[in-house]
């Protein structure tokens, strides 16, 4: 039992050393190394103690990276800190069974299977975060290759892979190392083991990570095959306690307008404004939406902003307008939206809970993928926790597009780490559809990435103020975009035909 709790320490420090592979802390090459003390701590355990330890590294790992929902509950949903904190380890707890299922699965499998742990650990890995990342509408937060945004020539693989090519290559890594310190254990336990297949392992990692390396570099040298296009985004900087409240409607519509203005002359081809930028509902008939569309018709620059707006079956949607002409050239309203924080799921069953902020009904969520247009480019508009999803990101480029818009309203993190992350995302959108990506967020973070997913130009959190770039349209339909996570299907079809044919059975 002593020995035990020391392996699930050792699972628990892994879990730690995770935490600052992401944003803001940044240190992604950690991330390669992060996992050896986990993998190492739970060979030859039992199955409930390779649970345990998996779990135990899970919660360090999850709360450590998702704490900062908290503030979201506390600070804006009338909830106190203590239970706050207490939803979000039960949040941790529930992401924390993936870790403790793959823990058990690799456990029992790695002791018997000749396989090398390089190719055992990142299958099952990116198997169960790919379940992770849809079931029960998904929580894609802290996929591991989120970890290797800012290191742009791993990532560049990701219009092939996705992010879950990443997260491949970097459980392989921490398993290579793994494999080099269990090669005396395996032979142990299978005195006929053959060596030659953690050599040849070695060599086929190898030979991955140059290609990476080599495919990165080749991408990031390559000429886009796009256009400039200069873009102005406008960060307003609208606390949460103002943003719905009628005695600071018109007081948050001047500063949007002042903003715009001043953005005006950049001589941008298009101005964007946050997530739900618009403190009153989008109607058609306001004076100051008539106000809005005047101003765009008077500067000639179309301008993209983010409202919430009544559709014609009265329910409420989180929406992007784009006013061009003087008039509402194109309207998306998100699809996936945010359980507990735009609407209440199995209402009927939950009818005691209320979602986050009651300012407005529960919002419908939109079916139609539909995209805009600058010009002759053309775009989409992601609406915040939309870009957590890679499989719905690229559904939007099936059929080709020039730029990514992407809205938010990050002020509900305050100055966690949550912004951060949320910000770091983008990058793989950026890379998985070879498209530049306009980041707009009320508080913070909003910038510019190129298709390559290297940042062009950024704001701090929590300044009001304009940011104007010049990006590179990008026409390209990558592979991703046009064929989606078939390499997370491939990695699942291995896990099974490895656990499947693992006939010797395993006790408890």
């Amino acid at each position: 039992m002593r020995g035990n709790g020391a392996r699930y320490l050792m699972s628990a420090f892994s879990g730690l050393l995770l935490v600052f592979t992401f944003a803001p802390y940044d240190l992604y090459a950690l991330a390669w190394v992060a996992m050896v003390p986990f993998l190492l701590s739970i060979d030859g355990l039992p199955l409930k103690a390779a649970f345990k330890a998996g779990f135990s590294m899970g919660i360090v790992y999850f709360f450590g990276t998702t704490y900062w929902i908290y503030h979201s509950m506390h600070d804006f949903g009338g909830i106190s800190l203590v239970p706050s904190l207490l939803i979000v380890a039960a949040l941790a707890a529930y992401l924390s069974l993936y870790t403790a299922v793959f823990a058990m699965l690799y456990s029992a499998r790695i002791r018997h299977t000749r396989l090398p742990a390089l190719l055992v650990a990142p299958v099952l890995w990116v198997t169960l975060e790919y379940i992770r990342s849809y079931l029960f509408t998904g929580f894609p937060w802290s996929t591991l290759g989120y970890s290797q945004w800012n290191f742009p020539y791993v990532i560049q693989i990701a219009d092939v892979t996705g992010v879950y090519g990443i997260s491949f290559l970097v459980v392989s890594v921490n398993a290579a190392f793994a494999d080099f310190f269990l090669l005396r254990r395996r032979t142990r336990r299978m005195p006929l083991y053959p060596v030659t297949y953690t050599v040849t392992g070695y060599i086929c990692l190898a030979g991955l990570l140059a290609a990476t390396f080599l495919y990165g570099g080749y991408r990031l040298d390559e000429p886009r095959p796009g256009h400039p296009l200069k873009v102005s985004i406008a960060q307003g900087d609208i606390s949460q306690s103002e943003k719905w409240d009628q005695r600071y409607q018109n007081h948050v519509f001047r500063i949007y307008q002042n903003l715009t203005t001043g953005a005006a002359f950049q001589s941008p081809r298009l101005i964007v404004w946050p997530e739900s930028a618009l403190p009153f509902v989008f109607d058609g008939h306001d004076p100051r939406v008539k106000e809005l569309e005047q101003t765009e018709n008077t500067m000639h620059i179309p301008l993209l902003i983010g409202a919430v707006r009544q559709k014609s079956d009265g329910r409420y949607a989180n929406s992007a307008v784009l006013i061009d002409g003087g008039r509402p050239a194109y309207i998306y309203d998100k699809i996936h939206l945010v359980p507990f924080g735009e609407y209440v799921p199995l209402k009927r069953v939950l009818f005691f809970v209320n979602k986050l902020s009651d300012a407005i009904g529960d919002f419908s969520g939109g079916d139609d993928y539909l995209d805009g247009g600058v010009g002759h480019n053309r775009f989409a508009t992601l609406i915040c926790y939309e870009m957590a999803f890679p499989g719905l990101v690229r559904k939007f480029f099936i059929t080709g597009g020039d730029f990514m818009v992407t809205i938010t309203n990050d002020a509900w993190f305050g100055r966690s780490i949550g912004p951060y992350q949320n910000w770091s995302m983008a990058a793989l959108r950026a890379v998985e559809n070879r498209k530049p990506v306009i980041r707009a967020a009320n508080s913070g973070i909003s910038g510019f990435f190129t298709s390559t997913g290297l940042v062009i130009k950024h704001t701090a959190l929590f300044e009001r103020r304009t940011i104007t770039a010049t990006i590179m349209t990008d026409p390209t339909v990558t592979f991703y975009t046009r064929y989606g996570d078939l390499f997370a299907y491939l990695c699942i079809l291995t896990a099974l035909f490895i656990l499947i044919f693992s006939s010797e059975k395993e006790s408890f």
